[in-house]
């Protein structure tokens, strides 16, 4: 997953999202930091989730996914609707500083989707529990 910016916390999130309801290993980078070590894992096929809201970090964002694809990657570019390249479109609201919200809202569609295509129930993620007991 990669983010900048108000993207770095929505990759967060959903790599959190896909650990817990789809079992699926994911982490979040920046996409100032790609090159530091992230970059070395990618081997043809390699998955890469790149979320590219407006504002200022997108144009980087949407440069990192084009090395990334000439590095063979498989990336699915999560962007506003009308960004070339974008195949998860994230819906924008009227204010740049609300789209995080509408960004990961727009994500938990196919996280749910890919969790029960894995065999998994999202509603019921293992173990977690509708309370979470502090100390």
């Amino acid at each position: 997953m990669l983010g900048r910016g108000t993207g770095l916390a929505i990759a967060m999130e959903a790599a959190l999202k896909f650990k817990e309801t789809c079992g699926i290993q994911a982490e979040a980078f920046s996409g100032a930091e790609v090159r530091h070590g992230p970059l070395a894992l990618v081997t043809p096929g390699y998955p890469v989730l790149v979320f590219a809201p407006r504002g200022p970090a997108q144009a980087g964002l949407l440069q990192a996914a084009r090395d990334l694809r000439a590095h063979g990657a498989r990336v699915l570019l999560a962007a506003p609707a009308g960004t070339e390249g974008a195949e998860l479109p994230l819906v924008a609201t009227n204010h740049e500083e609300l789209d995080p919200i509408a960004a990961i809202q727009s994500f938990y569609p196919m996280a749910e989707a890919l969790s029960r295509a894995r065999g998994h129930d999202p509603d019921r993620p293992p173990h977690l529990a509708k309370v979470t007991l502090t100390h």
